[in-house]
């Protein structure tokens, strides 16, 4: 089987080189998948994609009449996925619903203790021979109140976390979790949720209905100087309401490892350039922002199973099988 692999990094080509797969070729491409380079799927039986590669409806014709009827997703989320024409095309997509939800639920609480005892700042600081300690005053998290929104694996994980530095955790999810409930989480609405929590964290993924769940109206609802942290998919976020709330204080600190136009940016090194994103340059003006460039799931852990869950998708695939919880689209032949 030939796999197109897109969107490559120096450590995806390390990591699924170094174990091999029987009967696998891989090629790499440095680009994303897109209508404008569809032409490179041509002469492979696969395509391996990540988060910023566009499976719309013209890049799955182009697959589709290349004779590929396999796609699979290295990541969980799949919103960049047109799964109604994938269904029609008779493609099979697979992807790695979980790799380490602990990655992704420490990275969140990196940003938010960052963000709190400024440690960012602290390190430039220091480095620039500047021991002062004002402006960087922080707070308990003790018996603060966290509101996390979103109870799967990766918020059960950081609710488990927060629970541990003895925090109230309020929790939403449109079906409760009742391990979070034996932690000692919650479950409110979300006007509850925004109107009580010192800090929020948003791990739901992007759909139709959570698209810009933080909006005016919700930041309306939350305390002033609320902590913002989102480590799911930027587009949860209304990032030009965002800013505004920022600009009156009433959110008092944002972390995010993730952005709604993140694919032109991250990823890829553009410390050279000029960035023409006035929404992203003007968010990196404040200095109660911090933003990292979507590295939450970047543990050594996290991406030995992304490799290993894709190999067993391959194999799946190619022994006729269906690894259900793997599954997009899979059609009824397998």
């Amino acid at each position: 089987m030939k796999i197109a692999f897109f969107s490559t990094q120096k450590t995806d080509r390390k990591n699924f080189c170094e174990q091999s797969l029987p009967g696998v070729e891989w090629t790499f491409f440095e680009t994303h998948l897109m209508p404008k380079t569809k032409a490179l799927v041509s002469g492979f039986d696969a395509v391996c994609v990540f988060v910023n590669d566009c499976l719309n409806r013209e890049v799955l014709q182009a697959l589709k009449a290349a004779n590929i009827s396999l796609i699979l997703f290295r990541c969980a989320g799949f919103n960049n996925l047109d799964v109604a024409a994938a269904k029609e095309l008779g493609l099979t997509v697979l992807r790695v619903p979980a790799y380490s939800p602990m990655a992704v639920a420490e990275h969140a609480l990196a940003l938010m203790f960052a963000l709190n005892r400024k440690t960012h700042k602290a390190y430039n600081r220091v480095r620039e021979g500047n021991f002062s300690i004002e402006g960087l005053l922080g707070f308990d998290f003790y018996q603060k109140t966290a509101g996390v929104i979103g109870t799967g694996r990766i918020g059960l994980q950081l609710i488990r976390m927060l629970r541990g530095l003895n925090m109230r955790v309020l929790a939403y999810d449109i079906v409760p979790n009742a391990q979070a409930k034996e932690m000692g989480a919650e479950y409110v609405d979300l006007p509850t949720l925004y109107q009580q929590s010192d800090m929020i964290s948003l791990h739901v993924p992007l759909t139709e209905e959570t698209k810009y769940l933080i909006d005016a109206q919700a930041l309306e609802q939350m305390k002033s100087g609320v902590m913002l942290i989102n480590t799911s998919r930027g587009a949860l976020i209304d990032t030009r309401a965002v800013i505004k709330a920022i600009k009156t204080r009433k959110v008092g600190y944002l972390g995010i490892d993730v952005y709604e136009q993140e694919e032109s940016l991250f990823f890829e090194d553009h410390s050279e350039e000029i960035i023409e994103d006035d929404v992203f340059e003007r968010l990196l003006t404040f200095p109660n922002v911090l933003v990292t460039a979507h590295q939450g799931f970047y543990t050594r852990e996290a991406i030995t199973h992304i490799r290993q869950t894709t190999f067993d998708n391959i194999a799946a695939f190619q022994q006729g099988q269906i690894l259900t919880e793997n599954c997009i689209v899979c059609p009824s032949s397998l």
